[in-house]
């Protein structure tokens, strides 16, 4: 373990892979600059260097009567304590249960709920596909409206609840957009909920790596009763899921995945479940994925996350006072009052496809960034200005074979360990994309809708030893998709 303390300054160096240098279409070499931080962080060196660590005393948790197992357990259970404590839960209240991501924790929370076809789940127009199609399933879910460039039409939203008072048993929100980086008053939604007898769920995994979080006390009416983070956004990329709620609720019912570990005593016709959460956590658990949240989140405590989020906020003001300048620029979300956004940055550049724009920059700049929907397709189509027919057009074009002319954004996004430097980079390979500087002649396969240069074959076996497996074409296709 290092005993120096992270500080903003020096947590560059503990990024595993900051360094990796990638080919470029010239046939040069150039260290990658990450810029999809939004969709998943590389790991913490110190998180790595834990996870070896723990290694040799690995084993599985829980009934193991051998030391080995009696570390693994210990520091498994004392890992959910970490994560809780992260977001300021009352752990007498509350409690942690781990999952694979935010995904699988917003279904669990789904199934949990008990819900009847006439309860209503209240969430928005602008959030990730996944804090919305598991309500769909289980409740009648009412979306509130985008106002002001982006942002949650609060307003609306206070209607819409006492509209369905009574009948409201829950309003899911995130705690930032992955488009516009907006972040959801969380606090202010919790109240109007409260007020309306409804509970709150944030999906807070584009939040918690960026901004500080605190659920706050269970009777104060700006509460948070049930939250979720993942690991993956956060510098653990090792398959962890973080949910949050209260200890009573998840006492109750009957768990929506069973098997081992469930259950305290089963007979042939009889089964009493396990205490919270061994109940919700079926199966042999990811005891290494725990452990390497809990560390992330010991570096991110270190680095403070005041400082986390003033160091973003320079680097996204750094980034948008350059990128206004450069011509056919467009931007999503707020553009000049940058506080209330995390650092992502969402554009088109004017009559060129995203796609293009994306591969330009990957294979020219050796600069990683993400374009299409990004699962959030109702509100990028908003953004985007979509029309309703068009946007059930273009819906199906996703499960049929043209992807070409399937609209879209380029999203860049900020972690932690950015610097001016990556921005500078960034900058630089759009204006010489803006004036038509760029070298290669890019492709487009229609039926994923991707973009390649022309000439630009890389051997991947030669930066990392592939397993030998022949059915990756279709794979391979549906990956690199404009769809999401």
């Amino acid at each position: 373990m290092n005993n120096q303390s992270m500080r903003i300054e020096n947590v560059r160096s503990d990024i595993v892979g900051i360094d990796t240098a990638v080919p470029l279409l010239d046939g040069s070499k150039r260290p990658y600059v990450f810029l999809d931080n939004a969709a998943s962080t590389p790991a913490f060196k110190r998180v790595l260097k834990r996870i070896e660590d723990f290694m040799p005393w690995y084993s599985g948790v829980h009934r193991g009567t051998g030391f080995k197992s009696r570390i693994a357990t210990q520091l498994y259970d004392s890992a959910h304590d970490v994560c809780g404590r992260f977001v300021g839960a009352d752990l007498d209240k509350n409690i942690v249960v781990f999952l694979k991501n935010t995904t699988e924790c917003i279904n669990k929370l789904a199934h949990r709920f008990d819900f009847t076809k006439d309860d209503v789940v209240v969430t928005t127009g602008i959030e990730h596909h996944s804090n919305d199609l598991p309500w769909r399933k289980v409740a009648h879910v009412v979306h509130v409206g985008v106002v002001n460039g982006g942002h949650i039409d609060l307003n609306e939203m206070q209607d819409i609840l006492q509209q369905f008072k009574g009948r409201v048993k829950l309003v899911a929100v995130n705690g930032a957009s992955n488009i516009t980086g907006i972040c959801s008053p969380i606090h202010d939604i919790a109240e109007l909920a409260h007020g309306a007898g409804a509970r709150v769920f944030v999906d807070a995994a584009q939040l918690v790596a960026h901004r500080p979080v605190n659920i706050l006390p269970d009777d104060d009416p700006r509460h948070i009763d049930f939250l979720a983070y993942s690991a993956h956004k956060m510098y653990a990329p090792f398959g962890t899921g973080v949910l949050v709620g209260p200890k009573n609720f998840f006492a109750a019912g009957e768990p929506d995945t069973v098997g081992g570990g469930v259950a305290a005593i089963v007979t042939l016709d009889h089964v009493e479940w396990n205490p919270a959460p061994h109940r919700d956590e079926a199966g042999s658990p990811n005891v290494v994925g725990g452990l390497a949240l809990a560390e992330a989140i010991c570096v991110m405590n270190e680095l403070g996350m005041d400082s986390v989020a003033a160091h973003e906020q320079h680097l996204l003001e750094y980034a948008m006072n350059k990128l206004k300048k450069i011509s056919g620029m467009v931007f999503y979300g707020p553009v000049d009052r940058l506080d209330d956004k995390v650092g992502v940055i969402t554009f088109n550049m004017e009559e060129m496809h995203p796609g293009l724009v994306g591969a330009i920059l990957g294979a020219e700049g050796g600069i990683g960034v993400r374009n299409g929907y990004f699962c959030a397709q109702p509100y990028a189509k908003k953004l985007l200005h979509v029309d309703a027919d068009k946007a059930e057009d273009a819906g199906c074009g996703v499960v049929t074979t043209d992807l070409s002319t399937f609209p879209g954004m380029v999203r860049a996004s900020f972690g932690c360990y950015s610097n001016e430097n990556d921005v500078d980079a960034f900058v630089e390979m759009l204006e010489i994309i803006s004036r038509k500087g760029y070298k290669g002649t890019y492709i487009q396969d229609q039926d994923s809708g991707a973009f390649s240069a022309e000439g630009f074959d890389i051997n991947y076996a030669e930066y990392f030893h592939p397993f030998d497996s022949k059915a990756e074409s279709k794979r391979q296709q549906f990956s690199e998709s404009a769809w999401g």
